[in-house]
């Protein structure tokens, strides 16, 4: 038999394979064994996804390491990484509020949960800190303006404060918190910390040692340009 006859003749039966699967597999309790796990992993998948996401938004500024077509990729990564980040977030909110952990109200308003105000109040905080630097990534273009940029800069920097927010919920907010999984936050922590020293040293290593203060070398540029003009208009 032809392979495409074959195919045609496998088709419908591929409906009845997938149904046979679920069935199988509810039965065996996967539903609820995937719900336990996401009832504690789905908010460190975020956290790891959105560390990601903060570890390659400070790479994708690089410019002494990385040329522009390397920029190009780590800012997609970037981009990818926070859409990921955001899916996973959701996600762990979703289980949460399903699982009767916290309330839909203390989902949504800071330190409106009856138990654990500041906790449950420091994810929610993180969680819209994150999606207000996701929003305004998106539409960068909105804020060319000089003033625009500004806020621009001052929304997506949040996501440092969302950041940290994140990881004192992980850690403090539920059950005590696994080996490995704190081993995870550490090597969030370190990932992040170790990026952003050399994304602070890096201007002073392409400064040099004798380049002066920032700005004197656009200062002294400036004045060589101004000589320049004076001394053509002078010979003229």
């Amino acid at each position: 038999m032809p392979a495409s006859r074959l195919r045609t003749a496998l088709r419908p039966a591929l409906p009845a394979v997938v149904l046979l699967f679920l069935a199988v597999a509810t039965q065996a309790g996967a539903p609820q064994r995937a719900l336990d796990f996401l009832d504690f992993g789905a908010g460190v998948l975020a956290l790891v996804a959105l560390t990601g996401t903060v570890l390659w938004g400070l790479a994708a500024t690089d410019r002494l390491l990385l040329h522009s077509g390397h920029r190009l990729v780590a800012q997609a990564v970037h981009r990818g990484t926070g859409v990921a980040g955001l899916g996973f977030l959701a996600l762990h909110i979703g289980v949460k509020v399903a699982r009767a952990r916290t309330s839909g109200t203390a989902a949504a308003v800071p330190l409106a949960d009856d138990g654990r105000p500041l906790l449950i109040g420091l994810g929610t905080l993180a969680g819209y800190l994150f999606l207000a630097a996701a929003v305004t990534g998106a539409v960068r273009g909105a804020f060319t303006s000089r003033r625009g940029s500004r806020w621009w800069r001052m929304l997506h920097m949040g996501a440092y404060v969302a950041w940290c927010a994140a990881l004192v919920h992980g850690l403090k907010s539920g059950r005590p918190a696994a080996g490995w999984v704190t081993a995870g936050y550490v090597l969030c922590v370190a990932g992040v910390a170790a990026v952003l020293v050399l994304r602070l040293r890096a201007p002073r290593r392409a400064a040099g040692p004798g380049a002066g203060p920032p700005g004197a070398g656009a200062g002294t540029s400036r004045v060589a340009a101004r000589s320049a003009r004076h001394t053509h208009g002078a010979r003229s």
